[in-house]
């Protein structure tokens, strides 16, 4: 059985997009909080039942403090050569959230918490699937799909399997959302948590208050420092989003610390920040400074290597004429870590609509069959 031309493809999957629907506010009823591990491993199960019935096989990777991780394959198992597709079942929406912010559709929309970030990728591949299983197609190679569980605290358990994954492929696709035009995404910026801890000593405000250091001084000392740090030119923020110190108004505060969100575009600017950062020295004298933390993810860089892998894709779209663009935004996912691998990796297949982590969360429709019939493309024709 040979290809089928462009128009039944597109048709195929076009008529996929009630199947889409129903599938995506099923998985958006499934709330998944990072956080609850019983409730991620809830809706795991439903993806992996969903999986099974589209004829792959499934393997669950038990966690302990988060949600289990599931590895899928589908095509040749025997391949020599896979394709990886990254997907994470995790939201930042707490339990609860459904009741002030229900599944509804509206102006062409679908709206709920998690649609956007990230079900509608899931939707969107498991869709690929279901339109490849109908017109009879299967990859030469092996498809292997990762849903992993703690995506939206830094992918601290499924990191080293990503990039185990990721080193046995020959391209990893990624379905987080796109951007609201709907292009991909071809660089993403690097992201760090630093927390700087402060210690002083602490003593009366009144009677005593030579005795002291005060910690709380110490820190405003160090952000005129990290202020200097920053570079808009060449993309890098510094961010101080968090301070906490002091026990009472009358107590010279012994601790403080602060948590500070770096975000930067080149390895360059990634190598300055750590350093500097390490490199922190207390101007009071008697203070001391303790520096935790760093980069969770390095930058997906627009380099050599992902404008050609962009360029590949558009050319697969333009097949089925679809228009494909590129872009890039200051938030990491886990293309992060297959970029900085050397794996040619595309981001931002998801869905097509806006309001990540907002009320207004929501996806379009007519992107699901549309980026489905992509997605299923790009595991059929891309060549080694």
């Amino acid at each position: 059985m040979g290809e089928p031309s462009p128009s039944v493809w597109m048709e195929t999957f076009l008529r996929l997009e009630g199947d889409l629907v129903a599938l995506l506010r099923a998985l958006v009823a499934l709330e998944s909080p990072t956080t609850e591990k019983a409730a991620v491993d809830r809706l795991g199960a439903f993806v992996a039942e969903r999986l099974k019935e589209l004829g792959a096989s499934v393997e669950r990777r038990p966690q302990e403090a988060v949600g289990d991780h599931w590895i899928a394959t589908w095509g040749d198992p025997q391949a020599p050569t896979q394709i990886l597709t990254l997907c994470h079942l995790d939201t930042v929406w707490p339990l609860g959230t459904m009741s002030r912010m229900p599944i509804r559709e509206e102006g062409g929309c679908l709206y709920g918490p998690g649609a956007f970030d990230m079900k509608g990728g899931i939707a969107i591949l498991l869709g690929a699937l279901q339109g490849l299983r109908r017109m009879g197609l299967r990859p030469p190679y092996r498809i292997r799909m990762l849903f992993i569980s703690d995506e939206e605290t830094g992918s601290e358990t499924s990191r080293a399997l990503i990039e185990e994954e990721a080193r046995r492929s020959h391209l990893v696709l990624c379905l987080e959302p796109a951007l609201p035009d709907g292009s991909l995404k071809t660089f993403r910026k690097g992201v760090a948590d630093f927390t700087v801890i402060a210690h002083g000593r602490s003593a009366h405000a009144g009677a005593d208050p030579h005795r002291g250091i005060n910690a709380i001084e110490e820190l405003a000392y160090q952000i005129m420092r990290l202020r200097q740090l920053a570079d808009p030119r060449r993309g890098t923020t510094v961010t101080v989003g968090v301070i906490r110190g002091g026990t009472r108004p009358n107590v010279i505060p012994e601790q403080a610390e602060m948590i500070v969100d770096v975000r930067v575009s080149t390895r360059s600017e990634m190598s300055r920040i750590e350093a500097a950062f390490r490199s922190l020295r207390p101007i009071l004298e008697g203070a001391r400074l303790e520096v935790r933390g760093g980069f969770n993810r390095p930058p997906m860089e627009r380099n050599a290597q992902m404008i050609a892998t962009f360029e590949r894709a558009r050319a697969i779209a333009a097949t089925l004429g679809l228009a494909l663009t590129e872009g890039g935004t200051g938030g990491g996912s886990d293309a992060n870590f297959t970029a900085a691998l050397g794996i040619p990796t595309l981001d931002g297949l998801g869905a097509v609509g806006n309001g990540a982590h907002a009320l207004d969360e929501h996806v379009r429709i007519d992107s699901l069959p549309l980026r489905a019939a992509l997605v299923a493309a790009l595991l059929t024709r891309w060549t080694v």
